[in-house]
């Protein structure tokens, strides 16, 4: 298996700075490969710059600046190019399906926040001592850095990126070779049903409660977007105070998402530990929180009829802040690790499907929390009817596989 392990770092202050300055020459790099590709476009009839050639420059690039690029892991910076390569063969991709394209534009430094060094020993070296109070990575150009290692390091490292968010910097480990490490069987299969005001229902019947971070910070984090917004457009980013308010609106957005992080992990951890077959909704988060398209007033040209957009983006809200696509995934992960299987079926009419009777109608569902049958009388909690159908689908998708 392929793992990821992310790690605190701990930089002395010339560290800390020595990174701020790698993100910052890394940047400079990125930016400057993606202004050559538009010039080349632009003022040498339509020329495509690959990889390859911009590669090709990295050894005249560090002699002519030694300061600022030659100081730093050449690989790493091979990995920046790649980045950018990366993100013009996704360019080009939606160009060909018709997408809405979205060219590669310039990163701004405060936005550029991680540097990957494509294989461990080469400008980076991790010191792979399990609980090791000592324990560091090595960063060219930066030094020994000392890492809060929490736990054991598994498999082979391949690659090492340090990322920072925030104030805060860390190290990620791709690791494969991992070993699997299966749970005791316990012979229980469950459905679950994702919600918003429930996290998640199974099919027992149990509830785990929408802990609701972002609404339980809106006050602090309405106060901090309201004074970071006072500051005129032209002093922003210029002043000290602009930069404190900036930093302050992120901490808490930070907060929010490791609160977030941290429930789901508890969460999918019990599901795996108590259950060999967990079966839930294949979601398309990002189709349900599209806006709602403007309907034109045939009775009115240049006017639109009402399409309920002010209350689709509240359930948006809700919707994305709940973190359902993360918690799927955080799921997986957990259950490949433990020899768990985890089956995603179709999410159409599952809760308007009865699961006594197998009657499908849009008015079973009485309100979002109650399901009762027009056709047999079949009366139970939604959510819960949700699951159980869940759960039955699961268990057709086994038998044909069988």
């Amino acid at each position: 298996m392929i793992r990821a392990y992310k790690f605190l770092l701990r930089p002395t202050v010339r560290q800390a700075q020595a990174l701020r300055e790698m993100l910052a020459d890394h940047c400079s790099l990125y930016n400057g490969a993606l202004q050559e590709r538009r010039d080349a476009w632009q003022h040498s009839s339509k020329t495509s710059v690959r990889y390859g050639d911009q590669s090709a420059q990295l050894k005249e690039i560090r002699a002519f600046d030694p300061e600022r690029q030659g100081r730093w892991s050449f690989s790493s910076q091979q990995a920046t190019l790649r980045r950018l390569d990366k993100a013009f063969t996704a360019f080009f991709r939606r160009v060909k399906a018709g997408e809405k394209p979205g060219h590669p534009r310039f990163k701004g430094v405060g936005h550029f926040d991680t540097v990957i060094f494509p294989k461990d020993g080469d400008g980076c070296r991790w010191d792979s001592t399990p609980h090791d109070p000592q324990t560091r990575v090595r960063l060219q150009g930066v030094g020994h850095v000392r890492v809060h290692q929490h736990r054991p390091v598994k498999g082979r490292v391949k690659t090492i990126a340090v990322k920072r968010e925030g104030t805060r910097w860390y190290a990620v480990l791709s690791c494969d070779q991992v070993p699997a490490e299966p749970m005791p069987t316990t012979g229980t299969v469950v459905g679950i049903d994702m919600g918003v005001t429930h996290f998640l229902t199974t099919s027992g019947g149990k509830h785990v409660a929408n802990p609701r971070f972002l609404e339980a910070a809106t006050e602090h984090l309405t106060q901090a977007q309201r004074h970071l917004a006072t500051f005129p457009k032209r002093t922003r980013r210029r002043t000290k105070k602009h930069r404190a308010a900036a930093r302050r609106v992120a901490k808490i957005h930070t907060r929010i998402r490791r609160q977030r992080l941290d429930h789901a992990h508890k969460t999918a951890l019990a599901l795996v530990r108590d259950h060999d077959t967990i079966a839930h909704e294949r979601l398309n988060t990002a189709g349900m929180t599209r806006k709602p398209a403007p309907k034109p007033d045939p009775a009115r040209p240049g006017a639109f009829l009402p399409n309920q957009r002010a209350a689709k983006a509240g359930l948006n809200r809700s919707i994305l802040g709940t973190g359902w696509g993360a918690f799927l995934a955080i799921l997986s992960n957990k259950a490949e690790s433990a020899g768990r299987t985890v089956i995603a079926v179709d999410p159409r009419n599952t809760s308007r499907t009865c699961p006594s009777c197998g009657h499908t109608a849009k008015e079973n569902r009485v309100t979002q929390a109650e399901f009762q049958c027009t056709a047999c009388g079949h009366s139970a909690n939604a959510d819960r009817v949700g699951a159980l159908n869940v759960l039955n689908r699961a268990g057709l998708a086994l038998c044909d596989a069988a």
